[in-house]
């Protein structure tokens, strides 16, 4: 009987361990639905400017 009262406390003692590991690991899970249900969530960067600069460098570095 000694042993299986052991065994049961060493349970016991683990188990809050293991729960709070669990829910570590779950967190990142359960949150991808709450995110993608939220449409209003996006923050889209502002559109870069095209200056050109890229055919000026082309042309002027071409041999001649």
């Amino acid at each position: 009987m000694n042993l299986i009262a052991a065994n049961a406390l060493k349970t016991l003692r683990l188990l809050p361990r293991a729960a709070l590991i669990l829910l570590v690991l779950a967190a990142p899970v359960l949150a991808v639905p709450a995110m993608r249900a939220n449409g209003g969530s996006t923050i889209d960067a502002p559109a870069m400017r095209k200056s050109g600069v890229g055919f000026v460098l082309l042309v002027s570095l071409q041999r001649g």
